[in-house]
């Protein structure tokens, strides 16, 4: 990804290019390649060190000798589960696993790297979708159909590598202290049936699954609606546990990141109409199992 970013009036912009070379670790150091370089130095001293072969490490871990190579030379982005086996096999006393956060973000584009740091800090996440189904509740059917659609094609690595990318980032719903997280979503996100009628009922199963987490709200704007603050398109509110507040907004491969106050207070107000012109929570529960029923 080679990026272009600009700050205007606390407004930081960034239009990413998207190449297969970036996302295979080739494209400099705005695509990660130097973090999966760096580690994959790492990992090699600490497996001369305890003097453990690259077939036994791996079949250890579960990898085969050639994968445990790429990860040595920075060509594939280890796991966060290989990470933690590794430091453990090869007795790294944590060196491999400080390491895991910046592995983690060197998979994101790089538009996208900031707002994951950001999402992975945040002590409060509140979603607007109008499109799709946001990624921290997306399944793993419903990325990779989603990913396939792309245009131009992206390559089958590439699918895969934004898969264990996005999946990795649900990784939040499992962290302590639990974040509040919000989601407002539209109608016809849930009724659009991309990847066919399974991976749709898989979806809403998700979907439903998520919504009974009990640091999590999450409310569907009816189509009925003749009043929708939302109509300028998807956005994410972003609180920090210092109490600082970002918003984040993407389309067509270009992501802008919001730190004016004024700008981010009024994407909170936003937010809050849109909410109260939503369902409420038990509705959209309720409006979903329907739904998931029709399908």
């Amino acid at each position: 990804m080679r990026g272009v970013a600009r700050e205007v009036s606390g407004v930081v912009e960034q239009q990413g290019f998207e190449d297969d070379q970036e996302y295979r670790g080739g494209g400099g150091d705005e695509s990660g390649s130097g973090i999966l370089h760096l580690f994959g130095q790492q990992l090699k001293l600490c497996r001369m060190r305890a003097g453990v072969e690259r077939a036994e490490l791996g079949a250890r871990t579960g990898y085969s000798a050639s994968t445990i190579a790429s990860f040595e030379q920075g060509r594939r982005i280890p796991p966060p589960r290989f990470i933690d086996q590794a430091d453990e096999v090869l007795d790294a006393g944590g060196v491999l696993k400080a390491g895991k956060r910046e592995v983690a973000r060197a998979q994101y584009p790089a538009f996208f790297r900031d707002a994951a740091r950001l999402e992975m800090e945040a002590a409060e996440i509140h979603v607007y979708d109008n499109h799709v189904v946001n990624g921290l509740l997306q399944t793993e059917e419903y990325t990779r159909a989603l990913l396939a659609m792309r245009r131009p094609l992206l390559n089958e690595d590439i699918i895969e590598q934004r898969v264990v990318a996005r999946m990795a980032r649900q990784e939040i719903f499992n962290r302590q202290p639990s974040p509040l997280l919000s989601f407002v979503m539209e109608e016809p996100v849930l009724r659009r049936p991309l990847g066919g009628r399974s991976v749709q009922r898989g979806q809403l199963e998700q979907i439903l699954l998520v919504a009974h987490r009990r640091n999590v709200e999450l409310q569907v704007m009816p189509l009925d609606r003749q009043d929708n603050a939302g109509v300028d398109g998807p956005f994410t509110l972003m609180t920090q546990r210092g109490g600082d507040q970002f918003g984040y907004m993407e389309a067509q491969g270009r992501s802008t990141l919001v730190t004016d106050r004024e700008e981010v207070r009024a994407l909170a107000a936003r937010y809050g109409i849109i909410r109260a012109q939503a369902l409420t929570p038990w509705e959209s529960l309720a409006f979903i199992e329907k739904l998931l029923g029709e399908v």
